[in-house]
């Protein structure tokens, strides 16, 4: 019997993430117990037994709905009747702290998944995002005129993490579960219209299918890619800059060099120097880039302020950042 299309779809993209790991190496699959992430784990198993690595299949409670407990539970059993070689359940507690809740519920998964990694010695994790989220992503960006890097949607590889299903439907990982006879849970978040992400999903993405024709969401997901392929040149680029700058510049940023860079590195490595000063990575938007930006420039006069209690201001033609109370 042939192998069903969609289970070889993800079986696929998993064996390009792990093809460059040895025998012995340990991976953590998270898993939420949706379709997505179950046939994900499905895979990984199955790939990662041909190349003798050691299997951990995660899932995290984020206590946020009722009988979140419990599911964790059957999402433990799941991936032990799938056959992962340990299993891990972690509750964690979600604080917002000035951000919303699918925001804060993320960063709290994602630091638990890295003290599991480190704990563990995996050297990759593996998550479950698919083409459907990237097209999304892409929209949500748009919508919010989050600029490129926004653009750019979800990284494939960054750290020790990898997506291995941004080539694979939805549609895919649902028939794949099916037909693998894998009982997947549909998270009621997913049908609350009160996120924009699922406003996205259940009315946007339906409307511009309906109207310019299938395969929006694959379109959507390839700009996605070369997007960031355009971001990671920048970045470079502006990296080298600031080195460069920092070196020249001491304890400030040197304004009349900075000048004689094009603008999209210009606003990098400004970006980079108020990260490096102590602002905060997830609460550093545009418009306190566009603000350095001005304030260097000229354009702008007085102090900016930037999340994370850091103060930006020219002096003897550098741009220099303080910390504030």
């Amino acid at each position: 019997m042939s192998l069903h299309p969609a289970v070889a779809a993800v079986r696929r993209g998993v064996r390009g993430a792990l093809s460059a790991l040895e025998p012995g190496d340990a991976v953590v699959v998270a898993c939420s117990g949706g379709a997505d992430s179950l046939a994900l784990a499905s895979a990984t198993v199955f790939e990662g037994r041909k190349l003798g690595l050691r299997v951990i299949g995660a899932t995290v409670d984020h206590g946020l709905q009722p009988g979140s407990a419990d599911q964790a539970a059957r999402v433990v059993a799941q991936l032990v009747a799938l056959g992962v070689d340990e299993t891990a359940t972690v509750r964690v507690e979600v604080r917002g702290e000035g951000h919303g809740p699918e925001a804060a519920a993320r960063q709290a998964r994602y630091d638990v998944l890295e003290q599991l990694r480190e704990r563990v010695g995996a050297v990759l994790v593996l998550l479950g995002h698919t083409r459907d989220d990237q097209a999304e992503t892409v929209l949500l960006g748009l919508s919010r005129g989050s600029g490129a890097r926004s653009l750019a949607g979800m990284r494939r590889r960054f750290d020790h993490y990898a997506r291995p299903l941004l080539d694979v439907s939805r549609a895919d990982t649902v028939t794949a579960c099916q037909v693998e006879g894998i009982d997947a849970w549909d998270d009621p978040h997913n049908q609350d219209p009160g996120y924009a992400r699922v406003r996205v999903r259940r009315a946007v993405l339906p409307v511009l299918e309906d109207n310019l024709g299938p395969g929006v969401a694959a379109a959507l997901a390839r700009t996605a890619d070369q997007v960031r392929d355009d971001v990671e040149a920048l970045d470079a680029l502006a990296r080298a800059a600031y080195d460069e700058l920092r070196a020249a510049g001491a304890d400030g940023i040197p304004i009349r060099p900075l000048s004689d860079h094009y603008r999209a590195v210009a606003s990098r490595v400004l970006r980079l120097a108020a990260l490096d000063a102590g602002a905060t990575d997830s609460e550093l938007f545009h418009v306190h880039v566009r603000a350095l930006v001005d304030l260097a420039a000229g354009h702008l006069s007085g102090e900016v302020q930037l999340p994370g209690h850091v103060t930006a201001y020219r002096e003897g033609g550098h741009l220099r950042f303080r910390r504030t109370a």
